[in-house]
């Protein structure tokens, strides 16, 4: 799994961000980038020794300033199942219907398919 993936299936999710200098902010995740840089709104800051505590509406957090992101079970479960279907979707192949095995053949008749008589049917593109 992906921590990209993770943190955006964490949208509109509580999580619980620990910056590299020990402050920690509990809000919602409101955006993320591909940086991991994070909006959070509702958040409650606390210092790094613990003895602190702001309430702040909204905030923006650089990636490179976060140390870990706690995120909740429900999220990470929600994600593994994502990731299995994907699986269990690509082991059973591309969806039958038009295409599958002869790309821009329109049916009929495959004897001639790939040969040197074909050569003309496709018209070389500039």
């Amino acid at each position: 799994m992906l921590p990209l993936t993770l943190l955006r299936t964490s949208q509109n999710h509580p999580m619980l961000v620990e910056l590299k200098n020990g402050e920690t902010f509990n809000g919602l995740l409101v955006n993320c980038d591909n940086y991991m840089n994070i909006n959070l709104r509702e958040v409650i800051c606390t210092s790094r020794d613990g003895d602190k505590f702001w309430k702040i509406n909204e905030c923006y957090i650089r990636g490179s300033t976060i140390k870990y992101l706690r995120i909740p079970d429900e999220v990470i479960d929600q994600v593994k199942e994502e990731a299995t279907k994907m699986k269990r979707d690509a082991k059973r192949g591309p969806p039958s219907g038009r295409g599958g095995k002869f790309p821009f053949h329109s049916g009929g008749d495959r004897s001639n398919y790939g040969g040197k008589q074909n050569a003309n049917k496709f018209p070389k593109r500039n």
